[in-house]
């Protein structure tokens, strides 16, 4: 009798811990309070147009119940999505436990003023907490509606450019504008803001026109504010035509044989005719130095640096020009063209080489076809590119003054004899450099334009 009565206490007992861990379970099922999650993507912090935005909530646990999303202005409070969710099988594990959906923010449509507005998100799980409610996740975050763009107006008139040549605009943008330039095309040359004595707003934009620009392009101003709004607009500029020369050079085997040892980092192994790898070079190469050159453009200061006329190499001969078309030959038969984009001055082998004006090396290192290569920032999109150099006597991030010897010529890279390529760039555009070694061209072109700010 008495193991009896111990079994069935043991069982009783059992019983009731079974009991409780079940009520236990229960309770912490019911009552869990692991809040829903919310996600929000993207979180603008301007509005400017209608804005898209991805919602995804979730709750693995009891559910979601419900989620609400507004958007408050003041007194008015605008409820842009209010939503239920059903409860469904035992606990709701049938139930909705991942919610995602896109709603749209709309200035216009809403009626919503300039300035600050606020998006809430509410959401609520099936948890018996908080007296039946649930576990409440909040998501509040700030926006300004910003739809009003800048403003911007060209201040200097008239600007007769040539084709391959450069030109400077200067105009004014009102304060909430955060970047503005010229357009040509799809081509952005940045513009930057004047000098402190000058009146607010004021910027100065060097541009050049490509020399492989199509009959009336589309040019004009432009600038942009922190909301993205954007504004364009027209000034005079008249395009001179300009004509190129052009070049036939024909390719020696004799010269294949002296280039190619100097091009081993780039060949490599490659096998074929020596013509297929001049191509290569001629190609290829080319385009991933034009693309290092362009690249330079991020490096310039905001700054002017250049004062004066720009200096020439002194007691050198023009050997090729800006913009000639070189047309290759081997052996009797046309096989490539290129455009020459600088100017080839030749002197006495391992002449010294002037900076053209002051400024600051951005590059000084070898560079594929332009061999040994010197870089200058002259400030505002402004730079000058000295190649085929036979040594550097510079360094990286060291400011030079006009006249300074940076080099010596040479005939590294894809040169036929010792001489200086020497370029202009406009914001990684190669533009015509004679017109910058012109006092004249600079004084009508550049100088008259600058005087206004002073104004």
């Amino acid at each position: 009798m008495g193991k009896k009565r111990n079994t069935g206490l043991i069982l009783a007992i059992i019983s009731i811990l079974v009991a409780l861990g079940f009520l236990s379970w229960f309770l912490i099922t019911i009552f869990e309070s692991e809040k829903p999650q919310i996600q929000l993507a993207p979180i603008p912090k301007f509005l400017a147009d209608k804005q898209d935005i991805t919602l995804i909530i979730t709750d693995m646990k009891r559910g979601l119940r419900s989620v609400k999303v507004s958007v408050k202005q003041g007194n008015r409070n605008i409820t842009i999505i209010n939503k239920t969710f059903p409860f469904e099988g035992l606990f709701n594990r049938e139930g909705t436990h991942r919610f995602e959906t896109k709603f749209s923010i709309d200035p216009s449509t809403l009626n919503l003023a300039q300035g600050r507005v606020d998006l809430h998100v509410h959401v609520w799980d099936y948890s018996r907490r908080s007296g039946g409610d649930g576990n409440l996740s909040t998501s509040e975050h700030k926006m300004i509606v910003d739809t009003i763009p800048p403003a911007i107006r060209a201040v200097s008139r008239l600007h007769y450019v040539n084709r391959g040549g450069s030109g400077l605009v200067v105009y004014q943008t009102s304060s909430d504008s955060v970047k503005s330039g010229l357009f040509i095309n799809d081509y952005f040359f940045p513009g930057f803001p004047a000098a402190e004595e000058s009146q607010e707003g004021m910027h100065v934009c060097y541009f050049g026109i490509p020399i492989d620009i199509k009959r009336n392009p589309e040019i004009y101003l432009w600038a942009e504010d922190k909301a993205g709004n954007s504004s364009k607009a027209k000034f005079y500029c008249r395009i001179r035509k300009k004509r190129f020369r052009t070049d036939k050079i024909k390719i020696t085997d004799r010269f294949l044989k002296q280039i190619f040892p100097y091009f081993s980092f780039y060949l490599k192994e490659d096998a074929g005719e020596d013509i297929v790898k001049f191509l290569k070079i001629n190609q290829d190469l080319r385009r991933e130095n034009a693309e290092v050159f362009y690249n330079l453009r991020t490096k310039i200061c905001p700054t002017r640096l250049w004062d004066g006329v720009w200096l020439r190499l002194k007691n050198a001969a023009n050997m090729a020009r800006f913009g000639d078309k070189r047309e290759y030959y081997y052996k009797g038969k046309k096989i490539d063209e290129q455009v020459h984009m600088g100017v080839d001055l030749a002197s006495l082998a391992n002449s010294d080489v002037p900076a053209a004006n002051t400024g600051r090396v951005i590059f000084a290192d070898r560079l594929g076809i332009y061999g040994l290569t010197v870089v200058l920032d002259h400030g505002q999109g402004l730079a000058s590119t000295y190649s085929h150099l036979s040594n550097i006597g510079v360094q990286l991030d060291q400011d030079v003054t006009k006249g300074e010897i940076i080099g010596s010529t040479g005939q590294t890279g894809l040169a036929g004899g010792d001489h200086l390529h020497f370029g202009v760039m406009v914001s990684g555009l190669f533009v015509n450099p004679i017109e910058w070694w012109d006092n004249h061209w600079i004084q009508d072109n550049i100088m008259k334009k600058l005087a206004l700010l002073k104004r």
